[in-house]
């Protein structure tokens, strides 16, 4: 069986945070880590203003530059989710936006065969709103909603303004999350019907 016929199913949660912020998500193992990031992007969700990296078996992976890494790194728009499970990864770390310092594990849970009906990346389920964009952290994420919850904090108005409306943490948005992870999905369709257009050109 090809990678692109398994699946792993992860958890991702965002770290030193309570009540946690996690999702649950089904991708192929054929997903680069460039693509996962565009998974967990798609399903806090983020909005992808930032940079990101993974790091697993001691190794770093992000779109490399060389003018500002300053270690050894390995490209994520190369390496694919099924190279590290070779390797018997089986958790990640991942970092978005390193002023805000997001850090995330992302924990395989089982890795399964795909099921032929179903278009991938899938989002299964979740708990609790991600923070926006460019809160300041977890710290200014703590103020942020401090502010939110209080009429009478001085910030209160403007970060109402700020966040485009009022913000409930305990709220999932599922519908944009789907929206958003079948932009994904129909992406990868797409791609995996040029793949085999362009094959039967060559045979």
């Amino acid at each position: 069986m090809s990678d692109r016929d398994r699946i792993a199913r992860l958890k991702i949660e965002l770290d030193d945070w309570q009540p946690a912020i996690w999702r649950r998500v089904e991708v192929p193992l054929a997903t680069t880590l460039k693509g996962l990031h565009d998974v967990v992007q798609a399903v806090m969700p983020f909005q992808d203003y930032h940079l990101f990296e993974f790091r697993a078996d001691d190794r770093r992976y992000a779109i490399p530059n060389p003018e500002w890494d300053f270690e050894k790194t390995l490209s994520a728009k190369t390496t694919r989710l099924a190279t590290l499970v070779q390797r018997g990864v089986r958790e990640l770390a991942y970092t978005y936006d390193f002023g805000d310092d997001w850090r995330h594990t992302l924990a395989i849970e089982s890795l399964d065969e795909a099921d032929p009906a179903v278009e991938y990346p899938r989002f299964i389920e979740g708990q609790h709103r991600a923070p926006p964009e460019d809160v300041g952290g977890l710290p200014g994420f703590e103020l942020f909603l401090e502010a939110i919850a209080d009429p009478g904090h001085e910030d209160h108005d403007h970060l109402v303004r700020w966040s485009g409306g009022m913000f409930d943490p305990t709220t999932l948005d599922v519908t944009e999350i789907q929206k958003r992870i079948a932009k994904l999905a129909r992406r990868r369709t797409i791609g995996k019907a040029a793949f085999a257009k362009s094959r039967n050109r060559i045979t």
